[in-house]
């Protein structure tokens, strides 16, 4: 159960969300460790990861964006044992599900390969590689089970300590595994995944262990048990429109991609480096995000329109804070951010010229996703899914024909656009939405005037 402080809203949100930001960053420099370690290996050793990988990284995605939606529902039973125990079995039950369709796309990434005409030599690389990755997403959502959980209660410091000592073992072992030692080549592809499924296990036992002794559930035997169908479709009806989401940004971003390769090779690199620079400081989001939705339970369970408003209210004042203090970063130390990424002065260039358009992607991402949390906090999920089908639908429409008329400034500038119309469109559905709790209270607890007075006789 999360400490009640009397800390202002802005300061407990900050502070829970600063360990996962850690986290994610951590698991994000981690794989470039993979990326890097694998690509002095061999260019082929890579190309057979980067074809794994863009089946893999949208898998792992969409079932981290599935389990967020377990956490409402923990943060609601977050003083109640009992009650929390079901919920965390059924959420158990939700990531192996999803997990399991995750690994049956990963492991078919030979089959995806040769349909969509990937070079047979780099997928003569494969090997046990999809299979060792498929597993790894299974057992990631196993663990997500876990850690969202962790952040359901707000011990998000249990989350970072499994996260972190996951990423260390993913790039102990990659070093060691892929690079190898001294006369020992390596393993190549297969060690890079043997590292993943390893920091995958690690990660997920960690959290597990955390879940078992660190919390209100300490004691109580957390094994899957019996689903409970009902409960299992209440947490899918939340958490399955998240994965959506997530695949559809993923699917549109690839249309992103597609539209700057055509117009040059400078342009796709400026692109992808973009990106790159805008997922460091989106993370910060998600994080914050995560952590607004324990600290907006106790307002959602007692109808509190009011409370649920100023927690997003502060969400946002978190959100904005963070974007513009490591926008300010990338700014100033903007050259030699760039320059660690290519030293080619064409994508180079782009990339410097591009760095306010840049920022606005990451400031209207970032409020966007904040106020998508408050709709999981309050367990109304379509609505997100509704708003990016549309926007990012008509992103990927324009995407090609914006990007060959005015080139990547111009296809950054559709991006920042759809990502405005997705800050209007989800501040609108959860001021109304959040609005029908009022509704919900006012149903279950009628005024005065709505009773019947008893007969007191004549």
């Amino acid at each position: 159960m999360p400490q009640q402080t009397s800390q202002s809203p802005v300061k407990a949100i900050a502070l829970a969300a600063l360990p996962l930001y850690v986290t994610m960053i951590a698991s994000s420099a981690g794989a470039l460790v993979d990326t890097a370690v694998l690509g002095r290996h061999g260019t082929a050793s890579l190309a057979a990861l980067g074809v794994t990988l863009a089946i893999y990284s949208p898998a792992t995605a969409t079932v981290a964006g599935a389990m967020r939606g377990v956490m409402p529902f923990v943060a609601a039973k977050d003083d109640d044992p009992d009650g929390l125990l079901p919920v965390v079995r059924d959420g158990m039950w939700l990531g192996v599900s999803t997990g399991l369709l995750g690994a049956l796309a990963v492991g078919a990434v030979p089959l995806i390969g040769r349909a969509s005409g990937v070079p047979h030599a780099t997928l003569a690389q494969l090997g046990v590689l999809p299979a060792l990755l498929a597993c790894s997403v299974l057992v990631a959502a196993i663990g997500n089970s876990a850690t969202s959980t962790l952040v359901g209660l707000g011990r998000s410091r249990l989350v970072m300590r499994a996260g972190l000592t996951g990423t260390a073992t993913a790039v102990v072992l990659s070093l060691v595994l892929v690079g190898g030692i001294g006369s020992w080549q390596g393993l190549g592809a297969p060690g890079a995944g043997i590292a993943m499924l390893c920091s995958s296990s690690i990660s997920a036992s960690i959290a597990h262990w955390a879940l078992r002794h660190s919390t209100v559930l300490a004691g109580r035997r957390l094994g899957l048990g019996r689903p409970h169908a009902r409960a299992l479709l209440a947490l899918a009806g939340v958490g399955l429109p998240l994965a959506a989401t997530v695949l559809i940004k993923f699917a549109v971003l690839g249309v992103l991609a597609f539209a700057a390769a055509r117009v040059s090779s400078s342009t796709a690199a400026a692109h992808s480096i973009s990106v790159s620079l805008v997922n460091v400081m989106f993370t910060a989001a998600v994080a914050i995000g995560q952590a607004t939705i324990p600290l907006m339970s106790p307002h959602v369970k007692t109808h509190d329109v009011g409370g649920v408003r100023r927690g997003v209210a502060a969400s946002l004042k978190v959100a904005l804070a963070a974007v513009v203090v490591l926008g300010l970063v990338v700014f100033v130390f903007r050259a030699p951010a760039v320059s660690l990424f290519t030293q080619d002065p064409g994508p180079r260039d782009l990339v410097l010229g591009m760095i306010p358009l840049i920022l606005t992607v990451v400031m209207t991402d970032a409020l966007q996703a904040v106020l998508g949390f408050g709709l999981i906090a309050i367990k109304d999920t379509l609505p997100s899914l509704a708003v990016f089908a549309a926007c990012y639908g008509a992103l990927a429409l324009v995407a090609v024909p914006v990007a060959a008329a005015g080139g990547l400034s111009a296809l950054w500038t559709a991006l920042a656009c759809a990502n405005a119309l997705l800050c209007v469109g989800q501040a609108w559905f959860f001021r109304q939405r959040s609005g029908r709790l009022r509704d919900h209270a006012q149903a279950a607890c009628p005024t005065s005037s709505d009773v019947i007075p008893e007969s007191t006789g004549p």
